[in-house]
């Protein structure tokens, strides 16, 4: 079980999560914290649907580490509720591990993804390599080969087309000559 504990500046805090609201004029900004999973997604729920009604509700994912099916499906609903509202949800620096988790489940097609200008919390990037002089001209590319024109044949080829027996499930897809 995870104990969910507010400090002095209303922030939720647990051993494992924890969220940050800030509410501006035009936007909520929520920052979360820590992994989210179904021990922890209620308190992500509990900072989306207690911030205020704005134009754009940004959640900051930098720091989340982990997302769980249960932190994909709370977003979804919050993007619901938000653009019933008249809003946008934009999810904010995630994570490449939540990133990807986000491009699996293809909730990156419905809520806006984007990379802010703030510089990443990791290690102090390396410095630039000296620039490298202008590579010489080359000539110019070869032209693209012509496309071939396919070929047509008598002999039937074998496709798989999934047949239904009645009764019974199709266990194997079934070749018929086209």
């Amino acid at each position: 079980m995870v104990e969910t504990r507010l400090d002095s500046m209303g922030e939720q805090l647990s051993d494992r999560f924890h969220v940050q609201v800030s509410v501006g004029d035009e936007s909520v900004d929520v920052r979360a914290f820590g992994e989210i999973d179904v021990a922890t997604v209620g308190a992500l729920r509990s900072a989306l649907w207690a911030a205020p009604a704005r134009p754009v509700l940004r959640v900051d994912l930098a720091g989340v580490r982990l997302l769980s099916a249960a932190g994909v499906r709370a977003l979804a609903a919050a993007h619901l509720r938000v653009r019933a509202q008249g809003g946008e949800l934009v999810l904010v620096d995630p994570d490449p591990v939540v990133a990807r988790v986000l491009r699996v489940t293809g909730l990156h097609r419905v809520v806006p993804v984007v990379q802010s200008s703030r510089p990443a919390a990791g290690p102090p990037a390396q410095p630039a390599s000296p620039p490298r002089s202008p590579a010489p001209p080359t000539a110019a590319p070869a032209p693209a080969p012509a496309p071939v024109a396919p070929v047509e044949s008598s002999v039937p080829v074998p496709v798989p087309v999934p047949v239904a027996r009645p009764g019974r499930l199709a266990r194997r897809p079934v070749l018929v000559a086209a």
